[in-house]
């Protein structure tokens, strides 16, 4: 190799950039700067949870959507949306219109949330919570649970509305969390969505019965388990609370924080599911 070709060929492999990602999982928006030698990135979503209604109804779960192979220079806007209806309605990178996982609504009255919806090459809407219905006699009407957070190939689960069978699963390899289920006697608070993970697509939320959290997709953080009186929190990413007993109207459990993961190169690595481990 002549040394103008060497010299050539080096400078090209100095602006290479090895594998990497930064994940943004605290509620804000934050500055992300391009990494010397990256020029294409691909990126996940997810929106946060609804917030759990006192003796009533389920939050809805988090959208998640995730887009690949997006040219990037400079430096790009993350936005990370909080849980319960915080400030911000959305997780996104770039713009709304770039890559975006839509949070799921609080619950309101005895109607659960509506699941939050995405933007994005492929992802899965939330689930939506449950609706307080009267299912015990004895005690009157029951809360319903919160709503899975979105997959990476299919919609988060219902939340749970009544007492005796499974709330539901996250859809067929989706990823999507199960949603979570009011408790026994309608003493019990209802069970958090299950929320979903930023690694890639991996296995199905579960769904669970009598007041239990919603089982996690893709190696999320399960929904919380109802208590005597509260709610059950949303299991992170994205999942819905659950709301809260309907004889003390007890508190709704807190939607859960939304995220926004890149990695690169973008042209090599792309979700759902090629090479999106952490390297």
């Amino acid at each position: 190799m002549s040394g103008a070709l060497q010299a050539t060929f080096q400078n090209q492999r100095s602006f290479t950039a090895p594998p990497g990602q930064d994940a943004y999982t605290t509620a804000g928006t934050y500055t992300w700067v391009v990494p010397s030698g990256v020029t294409k990135v691909s990126v996940v979503a997810v929106g946060a949870g609804g917030q759990g209604v006192g003796g009533g109804a389920g939050g809805g779960g988090g959208g998640l959507g995730y887009k690949n192979n997006i040219a990037v220079t400079g430096s790009y806007t993350v936005v990370v949306a909080a849980g319960s209806g915080g400030s911000a309605t959305s997780s996104y990178f770039n713009t709304t219109a770039t890559v975006r996982g839509i949070s799921g609504a609080n619950g309101c009255g005895a109607t659960g949330g509506s699941g939050g919806s995405y933007v994005g090459d492929g992802g899965g809407n939330g689930g939506c919570g449950g609706s307080k219905t009267v299912q015990c006699p004895s005690n009157g009407p029951a809360s319903g649970g919160g709503g899975g957070a979105g997959g990476y190939a299919g919609a988060g689960t219902t939340g749970g509305s009544r007492s005796g069978s499974s709330a539901g699963s996250g859809g067929s390899a989706s990823g999507g969390g199960g949603s979570g289920f009011y408790g026994v006697g309608c003493s019990y608070g209802a069970g958090g969505g299950g929320g979903v993970g930023l690694l890639g697509q991996g296995g199905s939320g579960s769904g669970k019965t009598n007041s239990n959290g919603g089982g996690a997709g893709s190696c999320g953080s399960n929904g919380a388990s109802g208590q005597p009186n509260p709610g059950g929190n949303g299991g992170a990413y994205g999942g819905g609370g659950g709301a809260g007993n309907t004889i003390t109207a007890g508190a709704g459990g807190s939607g859960a924080v939304g995220a926004v993961r890149i990695i690169w190169p973008g042209c090599a690595r792309s979700f759902p599911s090629t090479r999106t481990a952490n390297e």
